[in-house]
């Protein structure tokens, strides 16, 4: 490997390929500059043609709706005005899209270079990676993007005959260099070659630099083994088992940048669905797609998406279903036939505007259609035409009449832009409907809703069971009336083994035209209740009718000794698998105190002392109780507590759950006490939760206990 970081300016100087390359740099980087000036020009000149073209279009407008050949003309008008701003308005967004990654080229125009040879023989072609692809004038590609099928070869990490996949062909080529740089804007400061992922200076010079409150990209420097997960091929579920620090929610990030760019055009991000374990960790991601030139995606918890579905006042966290139940419902639901007891009346302020006798009667219209999403669909779309003449009937009684009149003045603009003064019967009645339409919506959204069904009492009549748990209730609501998202594409679900595998059918339900990737690592299940990964399998091929497995086995997040720290809780097995890249740094700190007075001394010291620390330093505690522990404890010192709706600080000191904490990292980690009492031996899901609190650290790991550290930990004493 020929490494060039570390050159000195006069090394530099003196070496021809250096030179080259700060050539190649500058001359892109002007014509970056030129491509970004050219666009920012162009899009000038269009918004002021716009504005004058919109100004001439709306003088020439008669907006005569005199008589009905006359409104005709003024109808065309106004079309031909709309389509010209729609198509100025395509053109800049096209513009504005190529300006943003014009100007994110120009932070740093590329990051590597593969020098490749298309067929024997042939000269080597050049080919350099960034962020986002450009051409020049000529249509000359200067940088392609990293997610484009021939940047793949650089990701692969082997030099010598390689291939890709375009366009449903496999391109064979020889893969002569693979040279990375280190770039800041027009600057060439170092560059090397190589085709070793473990080697990789490029890798290590990122992952030493200091964490901040936000999730940064890690295009430059994904790993093959990430790659093959980012570029793998659509699967009905994508099962992930990654070590601590493997870099799971980066490989999570990085594939959702790259299906936008591979289904360019055709994919929206209201598709795509990004489960998060709690809003801390959803704010420490945000920033990481845009940064890509992306928007993000749909970003919701599991709590956020069963409030959504829930029926108002119902409690989103509820005892699990077993899995039993839920398959139980499967089997039920193929003999149901609708009883007058499973239907409920739509009423809205003492007015019943359908009644229940009237709902079975429109089921009874299709008695060729099983119970079921087929006929509760056709069922709810006469119930839409049933509550538009129930409220059109309304509209012509005097009671309805006599309403508006009472009305306040207020009430009247609000609703008809003007005091209420009908000058006909019929505008009369349609003021009427608008009032009874705006006054009903409620009924509206209960009817697409499917509230007129008694979820609970088909539940009980089928299962024999009151008062279902959310999860079978929403699993037996879905297969009864169709209720999920059949539009969404992709759905990823990060820390996947912090959820139950009630949870987890759910969602595989609701989403059930989605692709899934599931993230996770089974030794952070900190809670008895979670899935284990047989039952995430169990729930995916049942449900979704296969899942495939992938696995990470390099920890990039912390430091060999804490790696091996973390690692040490492990089976021996998988133990042996774990490698870690960063470089050395300090040995853990275990802190055993004999009484009370030694253990605050040492708590206090340890805290006092992080706070000069560079970086951000969290004390994780296994539960929220233990922070008021704490706080009784050390009084005004108690570190920062953050909660769920708190943005991580950069540096300082924190504390925090350790709920709270999955799927964070800190520069700097202490756990005030790790004794057996809270974390006892031979317990399998407290084992997890050290392994998860100490994996949190990046370069220093301190642990104290009040008394003896916990036998979990012997391993390390014997070091």
């Amino acid at each position: 490997m020929q490494d060039n970081l570390n050159e000195t300016a006069s090394d530099q100087a003196c070496d021809p390929v250096f030179q080259q390359e700060q050539d190649h740099l500058s001359d892109t980087y002007a014509k970056l500059e030129a491509i970004a000036k050219n666009l920012s020009e162009k899009m000038e000149r269009r918004r002021w043609q716009a504005a004058k073209d919109k100004d001439d279009m709306q003088g020439e407008v008669k907006h005569n709706f005199a008589s009905d050949g006359e409104a005709q003309e003024t109808y065309v008008d106004y079309a031909v005005l709309n389509n010209l701003i729609r198509d100025y308005n395509l053109e800049q967004d096209a513009d504005s899209e190529r300006l943003a990654a014009a100007a994110k080229l120009l932070e740093q125009p590329y990051f590597a270079k593969i020098s490749l040879e298309m067929r024997a023989g042939a000269p080597a072609k050049d080919i350099y990676i960034g962020l986002a692809g450009v051409a020049d004038e000529n249509y000359r590609r200067m940088v392609v993007d990293w997610r484009s099928p021939v940047a793949e070869v650089y990701y692969n990490q082997e030099n010598g005959a390689t291939s890709y996949e375009a366009n449903g062909r496999t391109i064979k080529v020889n893969l002569l260099n693979r040279r990375q740089f280190d770039i800041e804007g027009k600057t060439l400061r170092a560059y090397f070659d190589s085709d070793v992922a473990i080697e990789d200076s490029l890798l290590l010079q990122s992952l030493s630099a200091q964490r901040s409150e936000h999730m940064k990209a890690i295009t430059a420097t994904i790993q093959k083994e990430q790659n093959l997960i980012i570029r793998h091929e659509d699967v009905p579920a994508l099962l992930v088992a990654g070590i601590a620090g493997s870099g799971k929610t980066s490989v999570l990030l990085q594939r959702i940048a790259y299906l936008f760019y591979r289904n360019r055009g055709s994919l929206d991000p209201r598709q795509v669905f990004l489960i998060s374990p709690n809003p801390v960790f959803a704010k420490y991601i945000e920033n990481v797609l845009p940064d890509l030139g992306e928007r993000n995606p749909e970003t919701i918890t599991y709590r956020d998406l069963c409030a959504r579905l829930l029926p108002a006042g119902r409690n989103p966290q509820d005892k699990e279903s077993p899995l039993e139940l839920l398959w139980k419902i499967d089997r039920a639901v193929e003999g149901l036939r609708f009883e007058l007891a499973d239907l409920r009346d739509i009423k809205f302020y003492g007015v019943r505007l359908v009644s229940a006798g009237a709902i079975m009667q429109l089921m009874q219209k299709y008695p060729n259609v099983p119970a079921g999403p087929h006929l509760v669909t056709l069922v709810r779309e006469e119930l839409f035409n049933r509550l538009d003449a129930r409220l059109k009937q309304m509209a012509a009684t005097e009671a309805v009449q006599d309403e508006l009149l009472c009305l306040s003045l207020d009430e009247q603009v609000r609703l008809f832009n003007a005091p209420y003064d009908p000058q006909t019967e019929q505008e009369g009645r349609d003021c009427a409907l608008a009032y009874l339409q705006e006054r009903f919506a409620g009924a509206v959204l209960a009817i697409e809703r499917d509230e007129w069904l008694r979820i609970d009492r088909i539940g009980m009549r089928l299962l024999g069971v009151e008062n279902l748990p959310v999860s079978a209730w929403l699993y037996l609501n879905m297969a009864v009336t169709g209720l999920g998202n059949p539009d969404a594409r992709y759905v990823m679900i990060d820390e996947v083994q912090d959820y139950t595998p009630d949870q987890l059918a759910v969602m595989a339900r609701f989403f059930r035209r989605a692709h899934f990737m599931l993230l996770g690592d089974p030794h952070q299940a900190i809670r008895p209740e979670t899935a284990s990964y047989e039952q995430i399998r169990e729930v995916f091929e049942c449900l979704r009718g296969s899942i495939e497995d992938c696995q990470l086995l390099t920890s990039y997040r912390s430091t060999p000794e804490i790696t091996a720290l973390f690692a040490g809780l492990l089976p021996e097995s998988e133990r042996m698998q774990i490698s870690a890249v960063q470089r050395a740094d300090q040995p853990p700190a275990l802190i055993a105190c004999p009484t009370e007075e030694d253990y605050e001394q040492n708590l206090r010291r340890v805290i006092r002392e992080a706070s000069d620390y560079d970086g951000l330093t969290a004390v994780v505690v296994p539960w929220k109780s233990q922070l008021k522990r704490l706080q009784k404890l050390l009084g005004d010192d108690t570190p920062q507590i953050i909660g769920q709706d708190r943005r991580l600080p950069s540096s300082g000191v924190l504390a925090l759950a350790l709920p709270l904490a999955k799927g964070l990292e800190f520069d700097h980690v202490i756990i005030p006490d790790a004794g057996a009492s809270l974390f006892p031996a031979n317990d399998h899901v407290a084992q997890n939760r050290l392994y998860t609190t100490i994996s949190r650290a990046t370069r220093t790991i301190t642990i104290l206990s009040n008394g003896p550290l916990t036998p979990l930990l012997d391993f390390a004493n014997q070091d």
